[in-house]
């Protein structure tokens, strides 16, 4: 509200001002010096094209209700207040996973340990998840952890 009103005040004005000078030839321009600067609409077509634009613009920004300045004050916004005695926020949940400790204890029993707990570090990290004992209960996983491939069309993830 307050930045329409902040657009809306100068464009008033300068139709206020406009209107002001029906027959710019019959003013003192001696006398008041600053309307010399005011002369934004000598003639009457744009005085009425910038009439139009303000009244469209004005019923646009307030959605066709008629605006008028007054000046009655604007009622404040109620702003509530939370309760003192609100309980306390839970912790925001970790997404962070210990993947090398994970995979660690999930390759410990495997052959090629090494070769495991690098496919494993990388289904942790795109997966989030790592299953639970040393093999099988990929399922658990979901189907990111289960159907994720070598480039040779095997199980990626251990």
């Amino acid at each position: 509200m307050a930045q329409s009103m902040i657009i809306m005040f100068p464009l008033v004005l300068l139709l206020c001002n406009a209107k002001v000078w029906a027959n710019p030839e019959n003013e003192n321009d001696a006398e008041y010096p600053f309307r010399q600067s005011l002369k934004v609409f000598p003639n009457e077509a744009r005085r009425n094209l910038m009439q139009n634009i303000v009244t469209g613009l004005s019923k646009y920004l307030y959605k066709g209700h008629n605006f008028a300045l007054t000046t009655a004050p604007i009622p404040a916004p109620e702003i509530t207040l939370p309760p003192h005695h609100a309980p306390p926020l839970a912790p925001a949940p970790s997404h962070h996973l210990d993947c090398d400790g994970m995979c660690k204890h999930r390759c410990s029993l495997h052959s090629r340990q090494n070769v495991c707990w690098r496919a494993c570090g990388t289904c942790c990290v795109r997966c989030k998840c790592v299953p639970p004992g040393t093999s099988g209960n990929r399922e658990l996983c979901g189907t990111c952890y289960t159907n994720m491939t070598t480039h040779g069309n095997r199980p990626k993830c251990p």
